[in-house]
């Protein structure tokens, strides 16, 4: 026996069926939400972390200034070095940074020689979406930047023998030997200090 679908089965199945093309609709709208939400919470971890190595960077550069005032004193090159110094303010680095990325620094701690923190919130919004309450949700991210010392030398020198040379500094199996007479020959920033990401 053949049964033909008659015309009121076919009625009821339509309103099912809009129904679940509205739900389909409903979640592929609300996974774009998610979606948008996951980009920007990159887009402020990517601006935080830039944020925070440029402050770093720029307190590397204070402490290799601080090194060539005190170069002909050895006795106080390990001040430098472990950041026993005073250094001038590196989040305005920060900002700039944190600027070009699309964000805004919320807080920036730079109190500690050797490190610098940063919390950046992005100027994206989520926008306008299915999910109630998210389109003016803006993401954040936070990270911390170290300033790392990678030379070492033998000895303190001795400040009162003014002939006596300067101690040669071993920065990452490179030996350089610092001669207050020849600047240009003298080692950078870079080849000084690192600066990374903190790990979490």
């Amino acid at each position: 026996m053949i049964f033909r679908r008659t015309s009121a089965d076919s009625g009821q199945a339509f309103p099912i069926y809009i129904t679940v093309v509205a739900g389909l609709l409903f979640l592929a709208f609300a996974y774009l939400a998610v979606g948008q939400a996951a980009v920007n919470r990159s887009d402020a971890q990517t601006a935080a972390d830039a944020a925070a190595l440029a402050a770093a960077q720029n307190r590397r550069e204070y402490l290799t200034g601080k090194w060539l005032e005190i170069l002909k004193d050895p006795t106080k090159w390990r001040d430098v070095f472990h950041g026993d110094v005073e250094v001038g303010p590196s989040c305005w680095r920060a900002y700039q940074l944190a600027a070009q990325n699309d964000g805004r620094v919320d807080e920036c701690d730079d109190s500690r020689p050797m490190k610098v923190t940063v919390e950046v919130t992005t100027n994206k919004r989520v926008g306008k979406s299915v999910v109630p309450g998210v389109e003016d949700i803006r993401s954040s991210g936070t990270a911390t930047a170290v300033v790392e010392p990678i030379c070492t030398f033998d000895n303190d020198g001795d400040p009162a023998a003014e002939e006596a040379p300067l101690p040669e500094l071993n920065c990452n199996g490179e030996v350089w030997k610092p001669n207050p007479d020849d600047p240009e020959d003298l080692p950078g920033a870079e080849d000084l200090f690192d600066v990374h990401l903190a790990a979490d």
